[in-house]
């Protein structure tokens, strides 16, 4: 067996393995299935150049060859799939962005390695040993070379956006997997570039072909040692060619190879010319991964503020980021991903988290982070006592400070909170974001590239920084109460004109109702009448009610009773309303107060809401339960579910809703509800797997 054979072979036998190892992984998604796909089917392609390495009669050999091309057809609308969906939140969007691109990379290549099978191959001959063949390309063949070369160079930019997009330790986790599939295409690009340059290919260029997959298929193993590397979410911009370094150096590439080879053929030859374009290529990418690379930049940083006398920061151009990629944000999760990518950035650390004080201020959410998702914060009911620490620190020493060697609560907290991703990463640093003597948030930064610690100058910056975003925070917090005060105002507006309008369409029908047995006699009419009016009035009242209860404040009048008792009612009045079966496990509770009208109308909401979401395909369960001095009521459905931005940010707040008949009032007014008992409602949520809504109340409650 031959070296090349054998290359071939073992990159196939590497790249499988890889796919099935991906395959079996508990998660599923776009992004996993398509990576399968490309690695099965290159490594389909490495095993047929392996088949045809020792080939010497010419029709098996131009057999091999055209199912090679029919697998090379395949990989630039699966790969270019893969770098749409991997690593990216929001996929969607650019799925539909880039929907025409996607679908001609799955179509067109097909349909010249197909349709034009036998224009692929022009001709083929031995060039030395019985085993060396040289194929000169048809016109179909070239046409599969531009698509596929087109491609590669698409894969590498959406790759590159997505590298570019993350940020500190996000951006660590992905970079073997998109150096991987890097490695890939920039080999994939040399020789579809030499095979159009001369119009043909030699059986050598396979070779190269195997131990990129080989490289790749190490790399991508690599990656499989850091965890969460495929369940990342970045956001790149949604602009398409702008400050691409892909297309740059694609186009430096084919000028110089296209210069070269025009010089070359006026000299008169040169044999060693593909081996002198792919140094080119090499060149071009080291560079490109030179000026990717967040060491280097470190050190250029440090040698040009060492030897021209330049402060480590550049006040000017640091600011002007900073206003540049805070002033237009208006809403608070744009905000906080924009800070944590600009001060990531500028003080070259990896791990970067922005905590927001709740409501309540008894807990601190994670905002956005380099490090981790926004889902995967602490528990705020667990963190109560290390928040109150925290905050209460900050209130009285304003000023940034180094958490690794403190011993106060709040220190341990904090190293919990945010824990070391790098053994070597430096001193983690907390930045409080203070308004007006108010702690609104903070700051955790920690794994600085090369381990640097922050001199004076830095917390000298980063006071500064902090100070910013706290302003800008507390623009964005302000805005959004100013958008909702203006929501109600223009609702109360509505609500009243709304409101006496359905009044008099109610009047009218209670006057036909009151009217009904003068023709009692007609029994179609009778029957039709007593229907639509009895629906309509009800209909009409019910909307009546739900309107006029936000322009009231909401009173109780509590009465001793158990949450089992007031859920079962509840119940009882939807039994057969609907073709959902409910399931329902209620125990026996100690005695609280409650407005019983009121608790059942919130019952009656989350059941409701709970059978639209099942749509009848689906259980939902009401369970009551006893826990640590509250009863709790939970309504669980294996429904639609919900966003994790919709249950975040519009859940609970009015005229929201995810039903096209809704107004957003039910679980505004729920929450009213509950809060107005003293307790609280939670709710958790998956999209496709069901909803998860909890009613604390506190068991005793004596609230007049």
């Amino acid at each position: 067996m031959s070296i090349a054979t054998a290359l071939a072979f073992l990159s196939a036998a590497f790249g499988a393995v890889l796919a099935l190892g991906t395959a079996l992984r508990a998660r599923r998604s776009v992004s996993r299935w398509s990576f399968v796909a490309g690695m099965l089917v290159l490594a389909a392609g490495s095993v047929l150049h392996g088949l045809s390495a020792r080939v010497i009669q010419p029709d098996v050999m131009l057999r091999w060859q055209l199912w090679k091309f029919l697998t090379i057809s395949l990989l630039p609308g699966i790969w270019l799939l893969f770098s749409l969906t991997y690593a990216r939140g929001k996929s969607r969007d650019f799925l539909s962005r880039w929907s025409f691109p996607l679908i001609s990379a799955f179509l067109l290549p097909p349909f010249f390695a197909i349709g034009f099978r036998s224009s692929l191959i022009e001709s083929l001959q031995r060039a030395g040993s019985e085993y060396h063949w040289i194929f000169r390309l048809g016109w179909a063949g070239i046409a599969l070379q531009i698509l596929v070369l087109a491609g590669s160079v698409l894969v590498l930019m959406n790759l590159e956006r997505t590298y570019r997009a993350a940020a500190g330790t996000m951006r660590w986790r992905i970079k073997f997997m998109l150096l991987a599939v890097g490695v890939l295409f920039v080999v994939r690009a040399y020789t579809s570039s030499q095979a159009l340059l001369f119009h043909g290919f030699d059986l050598a260029m396979d070779d190269i072909d195997s131990g990129a997959l080989l490289a790749a298929s190490l790399l991508a193993i690599r990656a499989f040692f850091r965890a969460g590397y495929f369940d990342i979410e970045v956001y790149p911009s949604q602009s398409v060619l702008q400050s691409s370094l892909t297309v740059s150096l694609a186009g430096i590439y084919l000028l110089i190879v296209g210069l070269f080879a025009k010089v070359v053929t006026y000299l008169g030859g040169d044999a060693a010319f593909p081996l002198k374009a792919f140094g080119v290529l090499i060149s071009l990418v080291v560079l490109a991964a030179l000026i990717q690379s967040d060491r280097v930049r470190l050190h250029v940083r440090r040698f040009v503020s060492r030897n021209f006398q330049r402060p480590l920061y550049d006040y000017r151009t640091v600011w002007r980021k900073f206003t540049e990629g805070t002033a237009s944000r208006v809403e608070q999760t744009d905000l906080c991903r924009s800070l944590v990518s600009l001060i990531s950035d500028m003080f070259q650390s990896l791990s970067v988290t922005i905590w927001i004080v709740d409501e309540k201020k008894e807990a601190l959410i994670p905002a956005a982070s380099t490090s981790v998702t926004e889902t995967n914060g602490c528990d705020p009911e667990k963190q109560k006592s290390d928040a109150a620490a925290v905050i209460s620190h900050f209130e009285r020493h304003p000023d940034p400070i180094d958490f690794d060697s403190g011993k106060e609560p709040w220190a341990i907290a904090l190293r919990r909170w945010h824990p070391l991703i790098f053994p070597n990463g430096g001193n983690r640093v907390c930045i409080p974001l203070i308004s007006r003597g108010e702690v609104l948030g903070l700051i955790t930064l920690g794994d600085r590239v090369g381990g640097a610690t922050f001199s004076q100058q830095g917390f000298d910056v980063l006071k500064c920084v902090g100070d910013h975003a706290a302003a800008c925070l507390r623009n964005v917090q302000l805005s959004q109460r100013l958008l909702q005060a203006k929501e109600f105002e223009a609702f109360q507006t509505m609500a009243t004109f709304f409101v006496h309008d359905l009044k008099n369409a109610a009047s009218t029908l209670n006057l036909m109702l009151q009217n009904l047995p003068v023709h009692f006699d007609d029994p179609a009419f009778r029957e039709d009448a007593w229907r639509g009016i009895s629906k309509t009035v009800a209909h009409i009242n019910n909307l009546i009610g739900r309107l006029s209860a936000l322009r009231h404040e909401l009173k109780t009048q509590p009465v001793e009773s158990d949450l089992s008792d007031v859920v079962a009612q509840a119940l009882d009045r939807l039994n057969g309303t609907s073709g959902t079966v409910i399931g329902k496990d209620l125990q026996r509770l100690p005695k609280t107060f409650l407005d019983r009208e009121q608790m059942q109308n919130v019952v009656t909401n989350l059941v409701l809401n709970a059978i639209d979401a099942v749509s009848g395909a689906g259980t939902v369960q009401v369970t009551t339960s006893q826990d640590s001095g509250w009863a709790v009521l939970t309504v669980a459905d294996t429904g639609c579910g919900m966003s994790p931005e919709f249950l975040s940010r519009s859940l609970f707040r009015p005229f929201q809703t995810t039903k096209k008949s809704g107004l957003g009032i039910g679980m505004f007014q729920s929450k009213m509800i509950v809060e107005a008992h003293g307790g609280r409602i939670t709710a958790t949520s998956e999209p496709s797997k069901g909803t998860v809504f909890r009613v604390f109340l506190p068991v005793q409650n004596a609230n007049q």
